[in-house]
C-alpha cells in the first residue's frame, strides 16, 4: 500500500495539528499512510511534559501546548516540517526504530551534501558540530504516529535564542544556509522524502506531489 505525499505549503500550526489528530483517530487498517510536508508561521510548541520555564521571552510569538513528546521548539518561515502519519503496526516499527529512521533520513540527506551529521541518544534530533539542525517530536496513538520532524533550511534563527531549545539551555541552532547549502524549503523536502521512504521501509513507490521527483 503506497503512501501519499502532500505538499501543504505555509499553513497555521493549530489547525494542522488538529487535522493530524482527526486523521489518526479516523484511520483504519486500510487507510494509506500519508507524509505531509509544509511550513508554519512563527509559533512555539510545548510538548506534553514541557516546562514553560524553557520559554524565556516569547514576545509576540504564540505558544501552543501540544500532545507530542519533548520540550519546547520553534517553527517558522524557512523551516521544513514533515509529518509522517504512519500505521506503525503495519510497518512493524517500534518507537525507537521510528526515531532512528527519521534521524537517519536527515543524516543521509545531509551526507549527500557533504555534511557530517550525528544523532544523540540523550536528545533526539540531528546535530552538526554540536549545533542542532533537525528536531524530532512524536505522538503515538492507536498504533499510529503523528507530529514528526523539523529541518532548519534558511530561516531567522533569532527566535530560538528566546527559548531553551528542546529543554537545553545554551544549545546552538543552525540551518542549512549557514552550512552553505542553498535550497528552498520545497527543494529540501523533495530531496529528503526519498531518504525517508527508504529508512521508514515504506512499500511501493510514493504517489502524490508529482511522485516527489527532485526538481
Amino acid at each position: 500500500m503506497s503512501a501519499l505525499i502532500r505538499w501543504l505549503g505555509d499553513v497555521a500550526y493549530e489547525p494542522t495539528w488538529r487535522r493530524m489528530q482527526r486523521f489518526t483517530e479516523e484511520r483504519d487498517v486500510d487507510t494509506p499512510d500519508e507524509i505531509w510536508c509544509l511550513t508554519h508561521p512563527p509559533v512555539y510548541t510545548l510538548g506534553l511534559n514541557g516546562d514553560p520555564k524553557h520559554v524565556m521571552s516569547a514576545g509576540s510569538i504564540p505558544i501552543v501546548p501540544v500532545d507530542r513528546g519533548g520540550q519546547v521548539t520553534y517553527h517558522g518561515p524557512g523551516q521544513l516540517v514533515v509529518y509522517p502519519l504512519l500505521d506503525l503496526r503495519r510497518l512493524n516499527l517500534g518507537i525507537r526504530e521510528l526515531v532512528t529512521a527519521l534521524e537517519t533520513a536527515l543524516i543521509d540527506f545531509l551526507g549527500s551534501h557533504g555534511v557530517v551529521a550525528v544523532a544523540r541518544k540523550d536528545a533526539p534530533g540531528v546535530y552538526v558540530a554540536g549545533s542542532k539542525l533537525g528536531s524530532i517530536g512524536l505522538r503515538i496513538r492507536r498504533g499510529a504516529c503523528y507530529h514528526g520532524l523539523a529541518l532548519n533550511v534558511a530561516m531567522d534563527l533569532e527566535p530560538f535564542s528566546r527559548i531553551n531549545p528542546c529543554g537545553y539551555a545554551g544549545l546552538q541552532v543552525i540551518d542549512l544556509a549557514s552550512l552553505g547549502i542553498r535550497l528552498t524549503v520545497q527543494e529540501a523536502a523533495r530531496e529528503l522524502v526519498p531518504h525517508l521512504w527508504r529508512t521508514l521501509r515504506l512499500p511501493d513507490e510514493p504517489h502524490g506531489w508529482d511522485a516527489v521527483v527532485p526538481a
